[in-house]
């Protein structure tokens, strides 16, 4: 193949695996509602990655030569998204308010990625450190989309599951605020890091 794979299966799992605004949103979505309750929103965040992956895969990236501008403004407008769901996260609180309300569901989910500035630096950076230049456009994207796919579904539910258990620990007690907070402060920090210190 004229996809080095196995390079890019260890940068994505890293970089998957690591935290960022998804997967903080993954965290405070378990902790406030649960593991069950969260696998829709799960479902959605992991989908949520191919509507950028294809894009990018099929074009996307020669428009953003010829106007990087669309990109530079879409990257603070999804940090501006992203902390103002930081803001909501860190005014929760768990306990007996995991009995209230609805879960995020499926469509919620679905947005986080194509919001999230980590997911597009993870994508085009996939396609431009791992591609052999004229790799055929499908054979790319199919590689780059099942990887990020399966390393999806392998650490997506790891961070759910741990926000939850969190929460049963924290629940009720006097670390709940500090716990949302920390949650919250991540999110931003990790956004924060992705548009100022280079980070993918």
């Amino acid at each position: 193949m004229s996809v080095a794979v196995t390079s890019f299966a260890i940068f994505a799992a890293s970089q998957v695996g690591t935290p960022g605004p998804a997967n903080m949103a993954l965290m405070a979505t378990g902790a406030r509602f649960g593991f069950r309750a969260a696998l829709p929103f799960v479902a959605g965040v992991v989908i949520g990655k191919q509507l950028v992956i294809w894009p990018v895969g099929f074009g996307l990236m020669e428009l953003a030569e010829r106007a990087p501008w669309i990109f530079t403004a879409l990257r603070y407008v999804s940090a501006a998204y992203i902390i103002w769901l930081a803001w909501k996260v860190a005014n929760m609180r768990l306990g007996a308010q995991r009995e209230e309300g609805a879960a995020p569901g499926f469509i919620a989910g679905l947005v986080v990625h194509p919001l999230n500035p980590k997911a597009w630096a993870m994508i085009v950076g996939g396609f431009t450190a791992f591609v052999t230049p004229g790799t055929p456009v499908l054979e790319a994207t199919i590689a780059i989309a099942l990887v990020l796919l399966i390393c999806q579904l392998l650490l997506h539910p790891v961070w759910t599951l741990a926000g939850d258990g969190i929460a049963r620990t924290v629940a009720g007690t006097r670390l709940e605020p500090y716990l949302m907070w920390t949650l919250a402060g991540l999110t931003v920090a990790s956004v924060l890091f992705v548009l100022f210190g280079g980070g993918t």
